[in-house]
């Protein structure tokens, strides 16, 4: 029952300010383009009270307290004047993209802010070394402790984790503590297919964290920096995994989609590390990846979302005239419909194959 009350208020949590501040960017750009709008929400409808009116906006307060939206004046029609579609092509495009545009600014504070407090710092050592598998062939040894990762230092296991799964194939650097001296040594994971993922893994070695109750904070400057980094990385990483799947340098279920069943058990995982730690880090972390991850997934050139409608502007500019409102209206009734049809996929199997076993 904890846990459940812990996945379901973390994504309430996590989401509800990342949406919200996906709208105000909209709301924003919207009003320096001199576009209307009709109505700013918090929260989703249906509408509890209408809080105010101010320059032919209603401003309102709704039931479902997930984020917030923007209702902009004629936003498929262009002939209502001062409405969305009305607007220059500029105009649009600079609207449409300040949602993703807001997202990607929130991550960047969030990162930033997280790279000072500093992520809690465990000693991640190696317990045992599998029998002729690419860790042993190079050297590694019960009992050595990993200090570096491809030159980024070691602060949980996921860590590792992360920089080993999408090496498949590829030379990986790991630094290592042995009897007070550090050493380089360098491993190449195995590929998909070449191991038992249930007995072993792409190196061949078993992880053990262990808190020394300390953070590595950086400085200011050092944590903007990092925040950018890390921003790019995730969506790097993001672009480019269609590719290592097809490489076999990752798995399906490691470039798997996660819907809303899959964050609510990250972001209430992620919550409750928080909580019990007394530690910021890691709800911010968490926060920072999903407020990337919608901003970019909004940009994708899918009918419904902001990248579709951005992709029909972009068209109207290159052939120099506008696609009927009605057809452009079809395609993306359609495309909202295969999306829904999508999440429900992803839910189903966030449910049958959880993230995170119930």
């Amino acid at each position: 029952m904890d846990s459940f009350l812990w996945t379901v208020g973390a994504f309430f949590l996590v989401l509800t300010p990342i949406i919200l501040v996906h709208e105000l960017g909209h709301f924003f750009a919207a009003r320096l383009s001199n576009i209307r709008i009709e109505e700013f929400g918090l929260g989703f409808p249906p509408r509890a009270v209408k809080l105010f009116e101010r320059n032919g906006t209603v401003y309102s307060l709704n039931w479902i307290p997930l984020g917030g939206f923007v209702r902009p004046s004629g936003e498929d029609d262009p002939s209502i004047p001062g409405g969305l579609a009305a607007a220059s092509i500029r105009a649009r495009l600079f609207t449409l993209s300040a949602g993703a545009g807001a997202n990607f600014l929130l991550a960047l504070l969030i990162f930033w802010v997280a790279f000072m407090i500093g992520p809690p710092i465990d000693e991640v050592s190696i317990p045992e070394v599998m029998p002729n598998s690419p860790a042993e062939t190079a050297g590694i040894q019960p009992g050595d402790v990993i200090v570096q990762v491809n030159g980024r230092p070691v602060t949980d296991s996921t860590t590792v984790v992360e920089e080993v799964s999408g090496s498949a194939g590829v030379p990986v650097e790991f630094v290592i503590l042995r009897d007070g001296q550090e050493i380089s040594i360098v491993v190449t994971p195995r590929r998909p297919g070449e191991f038992n993922p249930e007995t072993d893994g792409p190196t061949g070695i078993s992880l053990v964290s262990a808190p020394t109750g300390e953070n590595n904070s950086f400085g200011p400057g050092r944590s903007l920096v990092m925040s950018f980094e890390i921003t790019y990385d995730i969506i790097a990483r993001t672009v480019h995994a269609p590719i290592m799947l097809i490489r076999g340098q990752i798995s399906s279920s490691e470039a798997r989609p996660v819907g809303v069943v899959g964050i609510s058990q990250l972001a209430g995982l992620a919550a409750e590390e928080t909580a019990t730690q007394r530690d910021l880090f890691p709800i911010l972390w968490f926060t920072g990846i999903i407020s990337v991850a919608l901003g970019f997934t909004n940009l994708l050139p899918i009918p419904a979302l902001d990248g579709g409608r951005i992709m029909f502007v972009l068209i109207e500019a290159i052939r120099g005239r506008r696609i009927e409102p009605e057809r452009e209206g079809m395609v993306h009734l359609v495309g909202m419909l295969l999306l829904l049809g999508l999440i429900v996929l992803i839910t189903i199997q966030d449910i049958v194959n959880p993230i995170i076993p119930f």
